[in-house]
């Protein structure tokens, strides 16, 4: 799957960005399911850590999208 790129005023988007996006909240998930099978708080609390990184990172590709098709 090639990398769609579109640069506005030194700004590159990607979908590199939103895919490593994707793995870092699929990372947090496993953690997180990990950490309950086997009672680790604390490898838990970094798998619920890593999924809300990964969603606000996610939000800010999404407003930069947006501001992207609102721009001629």
């Amino acid at each position: 799957m090639p990398i769609q790129r579109s640069t506005r005023k030194g700004t590159v988007v990607s979908t590199s960005d939103k895919a490593k996006n994707k793995i870092q909240e699929t990372k947090g998930k496993a953690k997180e399911t990990a950490g309950k099978a086997v009672g680790n708080e604390r490898l838990e609390a970094e798998g619920i850590a890593d999924q809300t990184k990964a969603d606000v990172k996610q939000a800010g590709e999404k407003v930069k999208d947006a501001g992207q098709s609102l721009k001629p």
